[in-house]
């Protein structure tokens, strides 16, 4: 991979060590959308492919989130891991969406289950879970309690008249309306 620190400003980055081969750098929030934009159109970086954006909760270490970021350089065959770390979930991040539409669905993914906000994003929703959903549920202290007894009783497979039933309403459900 050709020196990032060419293509990059100076100081907007840290090379932080990782336990496989791909090569990691560690973004401060404020400078990650310029980061992301030299890494996509720097002639010899080319990262045009976001190919996941996902988060790691470290409770109760400091800072708590790790929000990692994979791209590819299809044309310099290249990979490339960034991090971006928050103390806390009200803490935010810019969306790179605006670099690579591909990050729209995957931020509102993190969002959804670990709470991370990503500021500028054009659809900060639920995607996941229900609309009325509490919480995420993907953060380490997010309470966990199964209050309901295990339904031991139900049958485990359908009769003949109700998979016949369940391909009808399907059926209906499917047909295309004149």
């Amino acid at each position: 991979m050709p020196p990032l620190a060419d293509a990059l400003p100076g100081g907007s980055f840290e090379v932080v060590e990782s336990s496989d081969d791909i090569p990691t750098i560690l973004v401060q929030p404020p400078a990650l959308v310029g980061v992301c934009q030299t890494l996509r159109d720097h002639p010899a970086l080319q990262f045009v492919i976001c190919l996941d954006v996902t988060a790691a909760d470290h409770f109760p270490r400091q800072p708590r989130f790790d929000i990692v970021y994979h791209l590819v350089s299809t044309g310099k065959r290249l990979t490339l891991r960034v991090k971006v770390q928050l103390p806390t979930a009200q803490d935010q991040v810019p969306t790179v969406s605006g670099v690579w539409r591909a990050a729209n669905w995957l931020e509102r993914e993190v969002w959804d289950l670990f709470g991370v906000t990503f500021t500028g994003h054009p659809q900060l929703e639920r995607l996941l879970t229900p609309d009325d959903w509490e919480g995420h549920p993907l953060r380490k202290d997010y309470p966990v309690q199964v209050k309901l007894p295990v339904k031991t009783y139900a049958p485990l497979q359908l009769t003949e008249e109700e998979f016949r039933a369940n391909v009808e309403a399907d059926r209906r459900l499917r047909r295309p309306r004149a």
